[in-house]
């Protein structure tokens, strides 16, 4: 299990320990975790798990694909930090990822 916490737009911090192999999204819809829908179940295509990640642990991620870069441009509030949690597999090495969340989903 890898911890991860969430910080809501509202400033709400809450932490679960996600899965290691399950998507960040999944993660996130499982533990009820507010600001992440994942609409799409996480075919990448709606956009509904964008979420911000943030400093030094978020360069241990892929990069960003084409379909990921495609679906951002769908949503609101996109930064230099933005992501799509269906597309970030969780791992040990994710251990204290902390994952802002959006003033909504669109």
């Amino acid at each position: 299990m890898t911890k991860i916490t969430f910080i809501e737009f509202d400033g709400t911090e809450r932490s679960i320990d996600a899965e290691n192999g399950q998507s960040l999204m999944r993660s996130a819809v499982d533990n009820l975790v507010p600001g992440i829908d994942g609409d799409c179940g996480g075919a990448c295509a709606c956009a509904t798990c964008h979420c911000y990640i943030e400093g030094p642990l978020a360069e241990k991620l892929l990069e960003i694909g084409e379909t990921e870069r495609s679906m951002l441009e769908m949503a609101e509030g996109v930064t230099a930090a933005s992501r799509l949690a269906c597309r970030i597999t969780v791992s040990g090495d994710l251990d204290g990822l902390v994952v802002r969340t959006p003033q909504g989903q669109h």
